[in-house]
């Protein structure tokens, strides 16, 4: 039986049914609230992100750090736009594995997925990473490898626990880090009133100097602004795991955006006018300009917990909320049988207990070959990202406009071409390395691909389900 936008009570199917409708079975445990979403998309993009990198923002910037991340908001709200369409009409997890998948056909849909994994797969490694290298600068002379796995360690037993654990300590973290930004900005304001730091000052001109602002500086920042807000797409991994009404992702993802955004452009704001209108950070102190301006405009033990802080939401909870996006990525993949079967096995938590482990298995790996090559990590990153967020427009352009005939032609055509354009432009202008590596992923893919496709597995595509659904409201495009 097919359920169409014309039947009685479409609208009104419950999660479970709309699952059902794919011909899947429910597995994974519904108990996400959409406020749970948007905890768990805030937690994955990092409300205190520019704290690591602004002196490298800075420099590239010409000091116009908000203006970076304005720019990115207004560039990413085209892809979120996009992911809430395909999410409203296609509730599955799995990312753009399943819309793509559905959207387009089961080819697109694979390397869609496959792209997306090489990101998925390594984010959780460059955070161990990253926050490794943070602990040397606490514990000097200890081995960056040891406390890497350690946060491995601790986040394979948290996902393992269930998503309420997962729930719990996404609250508990983001509450630390919203804490920190409340108390940063009442240091800022007290030293930028009482002048302690010589020439720093209330200013606009770091959200827009036009003396300043050129063609390629514009170029530039966008290309660091749109890799600073990847991680709100995470939130589409746990649709099937959502209690909320149909396109709860696709909301939360939409506001996650924004919430986020205000908080990187306040930061950096605020950072910015303490900086007091220097042209750059030396080489030096690039590293830990945020910090440094917090120990000058407070004192070296606010720098120091500022220090800590930023290490555990790397550490602990960004890392915990990748690597429970990759597990729902592989289970996704691996239930429409593009991947190994044993993948998709649930444990008695109702999580994807072996792809969990398979996620801290790679990563415990992965951590020892990249320890100490932050650059490399984050090039590929990007690609796999960039790559899987262009089919996804392709996808909304496919199947409202050519499929579903939809004449909402902002939503569904303006919005996917416009954000095709700009993450098309960010990896054409990708460094020399991450495209070879992207590409190199691709082809091993495409093994993958023929492989799986010689021993007669197929991914059904949007309609050939036993029973089709398609949403009520599928093409009027609402959020």
């Amino acid at each position: 039986m097919s359920i169409r936008s014309d039947s009685p009570g479409a609208s009104e199917l419950s999660s479970q049914e709309q699952l059902e409708s794919y011909g899947y079975k429910q597995e994974l445990k519904r108990s996400v609230s959409t406020v749970d979403l948007l905890i768990y998309g805030l937690i994955f993009m990092v409300p205190i992100a520019p704290w690591a990198i602004f002196g490298t923002v800075y420099n590239a910037s010409a000091g116009m750090v908000p203006l970076v991340y304005i720019i990115g908001l207004v560039a990413m709200i085209f892809t979120a736009l996009a992911y809430a369409q395909m999410a409203k009409s296609i509730p599955l997890a799995g990312s753009v594995f399943s819309y793509v998948g559905r959207g387009i056909n089961p080819t697109f849909g694979f390397f869609a997925g496959w792209a997306i994994l090489l990101d998925y797969l390594l984010v959780p490694t460059l955070l161990y990473v990253f926050a490794a290298e943070s602990m040397i600068g606490i514990f000097p002379g200890s081995a960056r490898w040891i406390w890497a796995l350690i946060f491995v360690a601790i986040n394979t037993v948290v996902n393992l626990l269930g998503i309420s654990s997962l729930k719990l300590l996404n609250r508990i973290f983001l509450a630390i880090e919203v804490v920190f930004i409340v108390i940063f900005v009442i240091i800022a304001v007290i030293a930028l009133n009482n002048g302690t730091i010589p020439g720093a000052e209330f200013t606009t001109a770091s959200v827009w100097d036009s003396s300043k602002v050129t063609g390629p500086l514009i170029a530039s920042a966008l290309s660091i602004a749109v890799l600073s807000f990847l991680g709100f797409d995470g939130i589409s991994t746990l649709a099937e795991e959502s209690t909320g009404r149909r396109n709860s992702a696709g909301k939360a993802m939409i506001i996650a955006l924004f919430i986020v955004a205000f908080f990187f452009v306040l930061e950096t704001w605020l950072a910015s006018a303490l900086a007091a209108g220097r042209q750059s950070f030396p080489d030096n102190e690039v590293g830990n300009a945020f910090f440094n301006l917090v120990r000058d405009a407070s004192n070296s033990g606010w720098a120091t917990a500022f220090f800590v802080v930023n290490v555990l939401a790397v550490g602990i909870a960004n890392a915990m909320a990748a690597q429970a996006a990759t597990s729902r990525l592989l289970y996704s993949m691996s239930r429409d049988r593009q991947l190994p079967k044993f993948l998709s096995k649930i444990n008695s938590r109702q999580v994807p207990q072996a792809a969990i482990l398979t996620v801290s298995a790679l990563s415990a790996i992965l951590v020892l070959f990249f320890v100490g090559q932050i650059d490399v990590i984050s090039s590929l990153v990007n690609f796999g990202a960039l790559f899987g967020f262009m089919l996804l427009h392709v996808s909304v352009i496919v199947h409202y406009i050519v499929r579903k005939k939809s004449k909402n032609y902002l939503l569904h055509l303006v919005v996917p071409v416009v954000g095709f354009l700009i993450i098309g432009y960010v990896l054409l202008n990708a460094n020399a390395a991450a495209k070879i590596g992207g590409i190199v992923w691709l082809v091993v893919g495409l093994g993958v691909y023929l492989y799986y496709r010689w021993s007669g597995r197929k991914t059904p595509t949007l309609g050939e389900e036993n029973n089709e659904f398609v949403p009520a409201t599928g093409e009027r495009g609402e959020l």
